[in-house]
């Protein structure tokens, strides 16, 4: 399953235990799309230990309920995207473009929702595109 068919499956739910595996695997390929760091891809999981983020990288594992609610943002933001732009590498790159919105004072979505972490950061910016799709 791709990221694009996780987003369309998830629609704006939250991802629930036992869909850990297809999480995982829409959470790397948006990863991948968004040119995301190691760093960037640790503390948009929560930063896990580096030893258990690579063990669930290559082989998969459980996630824990924030996790779970942390990738599924991540996918209503690349989703939202998707329906934003009509150009899927203009969608991609919007999250490591420098931003007018208030909230952002001027950094990229990726730069603000890795500074610090937070989970609120993650949702503050899926809300954002939330209200910008309508």
């Amino acid at each position: 399953m791709t990221a694009t068919q996780t987003a369309d499956a998830v629609g704006t739910s939250v991802l629930l235990p036992g869909d850990d595996q297809s999480a995982l695997r829409a959470f790397f390929e948006i990863a991948e799309a968004w040119n995301l760091t190691t760093d960037d891809q640790l503390k948009l999981l929560g930063s896990p230990p580096r030893s258990s983020f690579f063990k669930l990288k290559k082989d998969g594992g459980q996630l824990n309920r924030d996790q779970l609610e942390r990738i599924s943002h991540i996918i209503n933001i690349y989703k939202c995207l998707r329906i934003l732009f009509t150009d899927q590498e203009a969608a991609d790159k919007w999250v490591g473009q420098t931003n007018k919105a208030p909230f952002l004072q001027g950094r990229s979505a990726r730069e603000f929702m890795v500074n610090d972490g937070y989970l609120s950061d993650i949702f503050q910016v899926r809300r954002y595109l939330d209200a910008q799709r309508g």
